[in-house]
């Protein structure tokens, strides 16, 4: 069965070493590289093409949101899952920001670390739980919403902004689906509208600019206009 090819960027040799064991627990992943900091990690991300880089932050010669920066730029198809012991802000913020898909912790479980690949490489993105609180706060905590990116709020339907807001609430596409009474198909539609027309990666980025730009706001309620008889389901 062909999974994800993954290239996994640290610049510690056994965590290397003790990744590459975790990720051939799963017949579907393949390691198809190793790199030892951040500018190994974007020359073979170019002569690999991995589906994943899982990459460190704290890296010699280029750290690994530089990388990450790089990697996107020249490889856009390739989806960058951050893997670090730091919770700090500035490196969350900065490395999604860069491009990363996802953002989680050294601790966490190998069976969360193998869904989490299996999840950046279908197209998603993804926040440790305690990872995600701490984003939406500091983004919720600006003095002024983005009017940049507001600006680019206004080629959204309305029940595009209903969804993008439900996204930003952190509400599956299932519970989304029965919230506005349509098929899950529906809102997988939408979301990839809502992606293509704010030139967005994946969801979390989706989810960062609606905080961005004031469309949801911490503690606010999850509520959107109610379903019209004409819209498909």
């Amino acid at each position: 069965m062909t999974g994800p090819r993954v290239l996994i960027a640290d610049d510690d040799n056994l965590m290397r070493a003790g990744l590459r064991a975790v990720l051939s627990s799963d017949d579907t992943i393949d390691v198809v590289g190793e790199a030892a900091n951040g500018a190994q990690a974007v020359d073979r991300t170019k002569a690999l093409a991995p589906d994943v880089v899982l990459m460190d932050v704290r890296m010699p010669v280029l750290d690994g949101i530089e990388a990450t920066r790089r990697i996107v730029a020249a490889a856009p198809a390739a989806r960058i899952l951050i893997l670090t012991t730091f919770e700090d802000d500035d490196y969350v913020l900065n490395a999604l920001r860069a491009g990363a898909a996802g953002f989680v912790l050294k601790r966490i479980q190998p069976e969360q670390l193998i869904a989490g690949i299996h999840t950046i490489a279908a197209g998603d993105g993804l926040l440790a739980p305690r990872i995600a609180p701490t984003v939406i706060a500091y983004i919720a905590g600006q003095p002024a919403p983005d009017t940049a990116a507001q600006r680019r709020l206004r080629d959204l339907t309305p029940r595009e902004r209903d969804v993008l807001t439900l996204v930003a609430h952190g509400l599956s596409n299932g519970e989304i689906a029965a919230r506005l009474v349509v098929e899950e198909s529906t809102i997988k539609t939408h979301m990839k509208r809502i992606l293509a027309k704010l030139q967005l990666r994946d969801r979390v980025h989706a989810v960062i600019l609606a905080y961005e730009t004031g469309l949801v706001r911490a503690g606010s309620p999850a509520t959107v206009a109610p379903p019209t008889r004409t819209e498909p389901r």
